[in-house]
């Protein structure tokens, strides 16, 4: 973890031990599993809306390229070793490998490659002015529903105007939401610690 990071986790924590960094790896991983307990069914899709993808974002952002891959990572390794932290489902168990090779297993691909790439553009500051961090939450989001919808297509074998039915549309309202109270709160988080540093 020795490259350089301007991520909000770094600029608060510059010093932080291993122990330090640790600890932020387990509660990401316990903020990630409470996220994706909120969990509402969507009919006719195996793809449930869940605060999973906030969970995402935010980590991504604020903890930085590689803090939040190592996050994002532990929690997908746990899960698929039998820890219940994934969303819950009707037809499949809350983790396992299973959980990874089911339809919507590309949604948790895609997650751990957005944690890395909101990282490295947050450790470039990008989330410090709205203007830089609206398009790269919408890139994130863009390449946890891509992994998302190539899978769902592979696996059920539907057509693409089914699987966008089923595995997009239902969330554009929420996850615009989520990238619009995301893009505007970490630059007025930045701002404020930004006056207390010069203080």
């Amino acid at each position: 973890m020795s490259l350089q990071s301007n991520s909000l986790r770094a600029t608060i924590f510059p010093r932080s031990s291993a122990i330090t960094q640790a600890l932020f790896v387990v509660g990401g991983v316990g903020f990630l599993t409470a996220l994706a307990q909120i969990s509402i069914p969507v009919p006719g899709s195996p793809v449930p809306v869940t605060g999973q993808t906030l969970g995402v974002l935010l980590i991504g952002t604020t903890y930085g390229a590689q803090l939040g891959f190592i996050t994002f990572a532990t929690y997908l390794l746990a899960g698929i070793a039998g820890a219940p932290l994934f969303a819950p489902s009707a037809t499949l168990p809350n983790h396992g490998l299973e959980r990874l090779f089911s339809a919507t297993g590309g949604y948790l691909v895609g997650m751990l490659v957005a944690s890395f790439v909101l990282g490295y553009l947050a450790d470039r500051k990008a989330d410090q002015k709205f203007k830089t961090s609206f398009p790269s939450l919408l890139l994130g989001d863009a390449i946890i529903f891509t992994f998302g919808l190539v899978w769902l297509h592979l696996s059920l074998d539907l057509s693409w105007s089914k699987t966008i039915a089923a595995g997009f549309t239902p969330f554009i309202l929420g996850e615009a939401l989520k990238i619009a109270i995301t893009a505007t709160s970490l630059p007025l988080l930045w701002r404020r610690i930004s006056r207390t540093l010069n203080h």
